[in-house]
């Protein structure tokens, strides 16, 4: 092979129009734009456009939302903690949090917490405690056989956190004076029934005197 004879592989280059040659080109005088009009300029952006009419995009049925509080997890498999570990990048007497692996090149950032996923359980056989923002089931077991420990933390996001907590307060306080109103409702209740009992008692009417022997009834 002889440099003058390296060509380049087909189809890497794009063939280039020469434009306004000739009619004989096909693409001579307005080369391919037409005559006059909004296309025949530059600077044109037609993408999604239909004339006026509603463009297909808008037609289309919209489905489900977006959650603007979705957390981004970063995830983590067993078989790379693993890994990590048998590499020498991580001890496994030191609690594993998601600071301790970026620092490690484990992973590249941690996110909005660490998530740990069972892909490699059954391999997996380091003595470890992790400090994670969520776990699956199956890792935690597999941590846990392996005499390990999973510390799932919570997560506090400024401002929503403390209004959950107002909220919990309200709620139990709420409950609490409902059950201290229950005994007191109860007693008045059973007092009520005992005073309507009393006043029925008191209501009955006395029992006709007889009369005397001898003596005719009074009349009128």
């Amino acid at each position: 092979m002889k440099l003058n004879e390296i060509r380049d592989n087909p189809g890497a280059r794009h063939a280039f129009k020469r434009l306004g040659r000739g009619i004989g080109s096909g693409l001579g005088k307005t080369s391919g734009r037409g005559g006059k009009g909004q296309t025949a300029r530059t600077g044109v952006a037609l993408n999604g456009f239909e004339g006026g009419q509603t463009p297909l995009h808008r037609r289309m049925p919209k489905r489900g939302f977006n959650n603007i509080f979705r957390r981004d997890f970063q995830e983590l498999n067993l078989a790379d903690l693993q890994k990590a570990i048998d590499d020498g990048k991580i001890g496994a007497a030191e609690t594993i949090t998601g600071t301790s692996l970026t620092a490690a090149g484990v992973i590249r950032r941690e996110r909005d917490g660490l998530r740990l996923l069972g892909n490699g359980k059954d391999s997996f056989k380091a003595k470890v405690t992790i400090e994670v923002a969520g776990a699956s089931k199956s890792a935690i077991a597999a941590v846990e056989k392996a005499g390990g420990k999973v510390v799932v933390l919570t997560f506090e996001r400024p401002g929503v956190t403390k209004d959950i907590e107002a909220k919990r307060a309200r709620q139990a306080k709420r409950k609490a004076k409902e059950t201290k109103a229950a005994p007191k409702a109860a007693a008045e209740e059973a007092g009520e029934t005992a005073d309507k009992g009393k006043g029925e008692k008191a209501a009955k009417p006395a029992k006709a005197e007889k009369p005397a022997a001898g003596k005719p009834a009074a009349q009128g």
